[in-house]
């Protein structure tokens, strides 16, 4: 049997297969950030019986968007709109996990409460684009984050994954990797901290094992999880050690029982592949040595190459991206190893429902 297609136990639940829609930026929020029906038919049309769908990256804080058009939680009103999203995954028999983000230095004015300047753990120049009313315009120079202030940052993580269980979610991600607040504070690149946050491993990871803790009070940890992204260089991001804080990070949170650990290997750059780069699962591979838990893995995935990380050990799901933004029935279509619609890249980010819900289904195509 297709090692994609046998059940497995993840966390809390049991899901039937191991073909995973990734946390995917797609920029269809209304006014207010607030999900509206388009969404929950675009999440609809990926659920299948016994999946498991990650949410598109969901701002947690007032300050932490970075792109008009993303989703929130930061605020009570938001959550009569997910819970559109949600009943309609759970009506089709899936579940859905929320994936809760901070932008950080990755921001523009112009996305920020009354015009306020980004922040980030240092005030450090890099390049990087937001996107607002104008398009993709060049990021805020941000400033750095007092430390009294990362407390509220934490907070406003545990306010949102309680906003999450209202919304009717059924666990919460946290997006630490693709040159976010989290990864931010991970890599010493963006990161010249003094402070009890800045410096070493232990103080680097400090904030993303603070914000864990704070999710799992609410939600228990089997219903928790982190996405890293070891080696990742979207966002100008670096680290002089990548291998020692990634394992160190990962040792630490393998301590706190996650449902699992999500790991986007280093040759996707941001929504890109990278085909200078080693084909070959990198991340998934270096963090299982000292991870024990469940780990998905994405990143440039086909079905053959999925079948195979699985089969060797080094994940147990694969998530996959832009191939299931073309292909609302992408696990059927693995399954049967059928022919994949292309995707239009052009309408990834923002837009209408054209590459949005318009995909045709492998059956729409065979009966044309």
């Amino acid at each position: 049997m297709s090692t994609l297609f046998t059940p497995i136990k993840v966390g809390a639940y049991e899901f039937m297969h191991r073909v995973v829609l990734a946390p995917l930026t797609r920029m269809r929020a209304g006014e207010g950030a607030i999900p509206g029906p388009l969404m929950a038919e675009y999440y609809a049309q990926r659920t299948s019986p016994g999946a498991l769908l990650i949410s598109e990256a969901t701002i947690a804080a007032p300050n932490g968007n970075g792109y008009l058009g993303a989703p929130g939680l930061y605020d009570d009103s938001q959550i009569a709109g997910w819970r559109l999203v949600t009943d309609a995954v759970h009506a089709r028999g899936g579940r859905i996990f929320l994936q809760l983000y901070h932008a950080g230095r990755q921001s523009n004015s112009e996305v920020q409460p009354e015009g306020s300047q980004p922040v980030g753990p240092s005030a450090i120049a890099h390049g990087g684009v937001a996107y607002t009313k104008a398009g993709w315009v060049a990021n805020t120079p941000n400033r750095a984050l007092e430390t009294q202030e990362i407390a509220e940052l934490v907070e406003s993580f545990r306010r949102a994954a309680e906003r999450g269980l209202a919304a009717g979610f059924d666990g919460v991600e946290l997006h630490a990797a693709n040159g976010y607040l989290f990864d931010q504070f991970l890599q010493d690149g963006s990161n010249k901290r003094t402070d009890s946050y800045g410096g070493s491993f232990e103080n680097r990871a400090r904030v993303l094992l603070e914000a864990t803790r704070a999710v799992i009070s609410v939600w228990g940890s089997d219903k928790v999880a982190v996405r890293l992204g070891p080696s990742g260089s979207f966002g100008d991001m670096a680290d002089s050690n990548p291998e020692g804080l990634f394992t160190y990070v990962a040792t630490e949170l393998g301590k706190l029982d996650l449902a699992y650990l999500h790991l986007i290997e280093p040759r996707v750059r941001g929504n890109v592949e990278d085909d200078t780069r080693d084909p070959n699962p990198v991340a998934a591979k270096l963090i299982r040595s000292v991870y024990p838990g469940t780990i998905i893995a994405a990143g440039g995935f086909k079905g053959d190459t999925a079948e195979a990380i699985i089969a060797a050990g080094d994940a147990n799901l694969v998530a996959f991206g832009r191939d299931f933004i073309s292909n609302p029935d992408l696990p059927e279509r693995l399954r049967r190893k059928a022919p994949l619609n292309p995707y239009d890249r052009e309408t990834f980010f923002g837009g209408t429902d054209i590459g949005y819900v318009d995909y045709p289904f492998y059956d729409q195509r065979v009966a044309a």
